[in-house]
């Protein structure tokens, strides 16, 4: 009765949230991939009635939740149209589902063994993953194994069934980054709507319902975890933040961050670190601290290696070693330093670089994560979050590929700091959409650079030029 109520009492939100269902209604079940030019132009039109409806919906938190997950609803039984990964998360559900070790094989050796029986629907899902997918081992993580085994056992041999599972699990997940979400932005003195810059984007609906991408649910557990570490339930929060990563890897590059948070808290109960302590004074109560930090970090990883023990047979370890490698030695996708190393490699050498090039990239981040570990003050949650989004950032910059839906993480991150930049990148990314036209996969350079010109140019103003208090975020209100 009251989200009845509270439509009643908005007829032009009402009228933003119709245009919005149709818009996605034909981005789900009408739009084509190749067709850029109406995707970039829907995809802007959607961006721009989420904004209105955001603004005019923000004191009535529940009513724009409600949204939120009734748009999500819309795609529930269509095929992503933009990606096909899904079509190998049932292969490893199934793979599961019969007890079978899915880090162990590629679909292709069954496909070329003409073994179709090993799963339900085996040629089927085989083309649709597409061969690049399926001629690689898994690199999908153990929580994200399980919601695929559970699509896998409910589902039966109903591809369809098993995508509405995934789909569900995902809308699940967003349900708990919006009220985790309000309760840490609550937590850290921050209006609770700033959540659905993240929640009501149509970068989010689109990428993560829409495309069936498991990032939704690593950043449940990230922002599950950071919000148990402001009630100071760090031992509960070591816990779920494990879960993070052993659904997506990328949060175990946030550990480092975690160190000042922990040193800086005082045994007297207050909240933050006081810098006009005396050095001893400081110095005591850092190392007072610091077991906590190394249980933390214990937990942390003792509980991520037991999500991987029951897979740990065999060639996993050099299977899934193998399959995270191809991302730096082999992809390129939608990357910005990178090809500017690539150009200047087939300038001056005259091949592609990649192989030596892209596995000492991430030793550049881990080098930076550290320094901005060590050097930046990261001592309150929102200082260390917002360590947590530049570090994400550089890390990405450094990256060979970046498909959109990894921008998700930032975008995330920086509804709890002062930075809007990923806010702009989560428009600019879906230029890289236009790689792929009716004649295959052609990237266009020039959309490429300015996405990141674009981004880049933001990222610096507001870090280095724009004059703001920490604590007023959105100047978009």
């Amino acid at each position: 009765m009251f989200f009845i109520h509270s439509l009643k009492q908005q007829k032009t939100t009402l009228l933003l949230i119709l245009l919005a269902a149709l818009g996605y209604w034909f981005f789900a079940y009408e739009l084509e991939r190749s067709n850029f030019s109406l995707l970039i132009s829907l995809y802007g039109l959607l961006a721009g009635i989420c904004y209105l409806i955001v603004q005019k919906g923000k004191a009535n938190f529940w009513f724009l939740a409600g949204v939120a997950i009734l748009i999500r609803l819309i795609f529930l039984p269509v095929v992503p149209n933009l990606s096909q990964d899904f079509y190998r998360f049932i292969w490893d559900g199934r793979m599961l589902a019969q007890g079978l070790n899915p880090y162990l094989t590629r679909p292709q050796d069954y496909i070329e063994a003409g073994d179709f029986s090993i799963v339900a629907q085996a040629q089927q899902l085989y083309e649709g993953m597409g061969t690049l997918n399926g001629s690689h081992f898994t690199n999908y993580p153990p929580v994200n194994q399980l919601v695929f085994v559970i699509a896998g056992f409910l589902s039966g041999k109903n591809v369809i069934g098993g995508m509405v599972i995934l789909r569900l699990s995902i809308i699940l997940a967003d349900v708990g980054t919006i009220i985790y979400g309000k309760k840490l932005l609550q937590k850290m003195g921050l209006p609770n709507y700033h959540i659905f810059w993240y929640a009501l984007n149509p970068f989010i609906i689109i990428e993560m319902t829409g495309n069936l991408h498991f990032e939704s649910v690593m950043l449940f557990f990230v922002v599950w975890s950071l919000y148990l570490l402001s009630q100071k339930r760090w031992i509960l929060s070591a816990v779920i933040f494990a879960l993070s990563i052993s659904t997506k890897l990328l949060p175990l590059l946030l550990l480092p961050l975690f160190m000042q948070y922990f040193l800086s808290q005082g045994n007297d109960n207050t909240t933050h670190f006081r810098s006009s302590y005396p050095f001893k004074v400081r110095f005591q109560k850092m190392l007072s601290n610091l077991p906590k930090l190394v249980y933390f970090y214990l937990i942390v990883l003792g509980v991520m290696a037991l999500t991987f023990i029951p897979f740990v047979t065999g060639d996993f370890a050099d299977n899934f070693g193998a399959s995270i490698a191809l991302w730096f030695k082999k992809f390129e996708f939608n990357a910005s330093i990178y090809y500017i190393i690539r150009y200047i490699g087939f300038q001056t050498i005259g091949w592609n670089i990649i192989e030596d090039v892209g596995p000492l990239l991430p030793k550049i981040v881990v080098v930076l994560i550290v320094l901005i570990a060590f050097i930046r003050t990261n001592r309150s949650m929102q200082q260390m979050i917002s360590g947590m989004l530049i570090a994400i950032f550089f890390y990405f910059l450094l990256s060979t590929t970046v498909h959109p839906w990894y921008v998700a993480t930032p975008l995330l991150l920086c509804v709890f700091t002062k930075y809007r930049f990923p806010l702009v990148w989560s428009m600019t990314i879906m230029l890289s959409y236009s790689a792929y036209t009716v004649n295959g996969f052609q990237e266009n350079l020039w959309f490429v650079a300015a996405e990141y010109i674009i981004v880049v140019s933001f990222f610096i103003w507001e870090v280095f030029w724009k004059k703001d208090n920490f604590t007023a975020p959105l100047k978009i209100d």
